[in-house]
C-alpha cells in the first residue's frame, strides 16, 4: 500500500519516527516527511540518514499553515507529535492541550483540505480513565478524531487511532533513567514497587500503527495485547542484565501516576472485536438524536473487566529479561 506513496510523520524526530524510517527507508515508499519544530533533531537525522527519499519539514503542529503547507501531495500520515511527559503536562496543562488537542485538530484538519487519503493519530494508555493532563489531553485528542471521522465526507481520508501501553526504550522512558543509574552506580529509583506497566517494544508500535492502517474504519481504535511487569521487577531484570547491585530505593508515586494503566475501559470492552494479536474498538456513531439511549442500556457492561496492566499477561523477571533483549538500546548498552 506504500508503494509510490508519500507519507508523514508529525513529530518524525521522535522514537516513533526513527523506528518507521528504519522499517520503511528500504521499501519502495516514494517519500518520507518528518515534520517536526527541533532543527537540530532533524539536522541529526539528516546526516545520520544521508536518504534522498526523506524529506524535513520545520513547523509546529499547533500551527494550522505549517502543517497544511507541509501536507500537501501527502497520501498518508502518522501523527506522532505529542507532549507525552506527565510531570512536565502536569505543571503546564494549557500546552499539553494547545499540542495533543489543537494540534491533532490542526493534522486533521489539514488532511482533509489536503486529500490524504489515511491518517493513524497515535494515542496513550493515558487515556483510559485519565487522572493527568496528559491523558486528559490524548483522551480528548481521540474524542476529537472520532467526532471528525463522523463528519467526513465519502472521498475524504479514513482517520484512525492507535492506543499504546508504554513503549520500552523510548525518550523520557524508564529503561533508559535504570540503565543510567546502573552505570552510574547510583541507587535505582522505583516509584512503588507493585506499580505495573505494559510492555511494547519499538517495533510493536510500528506493527500496530501498520495494523491500523490496513484495518481501520472510520474512527477505529486499536490496541494491541500486551505484556506487563511491575516497576520492581523491571529493575531488578535489568540489574542482572547488566550484572549490577545497585540498590533499589523507592521513592515513592509522583505527581499524576496511576498504581496500573488501563488499555480498553470496561464500557469498550462491551463493543471491542477481538483480532488476536489486537483489539478494534469501533467508534461511537450515534448522533444528538440517540432518545433509545435514555431508555435502553447495556446489560452487560458491569460484568466486565478493564484491560489492564493488573490483570493482562504478567511477565516474571526471565520474561523481561527476554523481552529487554530484543531491543536493540538495550544490546548496544551491554555492549558498551
Amino acid at each position: 500500500m506504500f508503494d509510490n506513496k508519500i507519507l508523514m510523520i508529525t513529530g518524525g524526530t521522535g522514537s516513533f519516527g526513527n523506528t518507521v524510517l528504519k522499517r520503511f527507508l528500504n521499501t519502495n515508499v516514494k517519500e518520507i516527511r518528518v515534520f517536526s519544530r527541533d532543527e537540530k533533531k532533524q539536522e541529526d537525522m539528516r546526516i545520520a540518514l544521508s536518504n534522498d527519499k526523506v524529506k524535513f519539514y520545520i513547523g509546529d503542529v499547533r500551527d494550522y499553515q505549517s502543517v497544511a503547507e507541509a501536507m500537501v501531495g501527502v497520501d498518508y500520515i502518522f501523527h506522532a507529535a505529542a507532549l507525552k511527559q506527565v510531570p512536565s503536562c502536569e505543571f503546564y496543562p494549557m500546552e499539553a492541550v494547545k499540542t495533543n488537542v489543537i494540534g491533532t485538530e490542526n493534522v486533521l484538519n489539514a488532511a482533509i483540505a489536503n486529500g490524504v487519503q489515511r491518517v493513524v493519530v497515535l494515542s496513550t494508555d493515558k487515556a483510559v480513565y485519565p487522572i493527568n493532563a496528559m491523558g486528559i489531553s490524548k483522551a480528548m485528542a481521540e474524542k476529537l478524531m472520532v467526532a471528525k471521522s463522523r463528519m467526513i465526507p465519502q472521498q475524504g481520508p479514513v482517520i484512525c487511532a492507535t492506543r499504546y501501553g508504554n513503549v520500552m526504550a523510548s525518550r523520557g522512558s524508564v529503561i533508559p533513567l535504570f540503565v543510567d543509574q546502573l552505570k552510574a552506580g547510583n541507587e535505582l529509583t522505583v516509584t512503588d514497587p507493585n506499580m505495573t506497566r505494559f510492555l511494547m517494544s519499538l517495533e510493536d508500535s510500528v506493527d500496530l500503527v501498520l495494523h491500523a492502517f490496513e484495518n481501520a474504519q472510520q474512527g477505529d481504535i486499536f490496541v494491541q495485547k500486551a505484556p506487563a511487569s511491575t516497576v520492581q521487577e523491571l529493575a531488578e531484570a535489568l540489574r542482572q542484565l547488566f550484572k549490577r547491585e545497585n540498590p533499589i530505593k523507592v521513592i515513592g508515586t509522583r505527581h499524576g501516576e496511576k498504581l496500573y494503566e488501563s488499555l480498553i475501559s470496561r464500557e469498550e470492552m462491551a463493543k471491542a472485536d477481538d483480532m488476536g494479536r489486537y483489539y478494534r474498538i469501533p467508534a461511537d456513531n450515534r448522533d444528538l438524536n440517540y432518545k433509545k439511549y435514555f431508555v435502553e442500556g447495556e446489560q452487560h457492561i458491569s460484568e466486565l473487566d478493564d484491560y489492564t496492566s493488573h490483570n493482562t499477561e504478567r511477565l516474571d523477571i526471565d520474561g523481561i529479561k527476554a523481552l529487554l533483549l530484543k531491543l536493540d538500546y538495550i544490546q548496544e548498552q551491554l555492549n558498551a
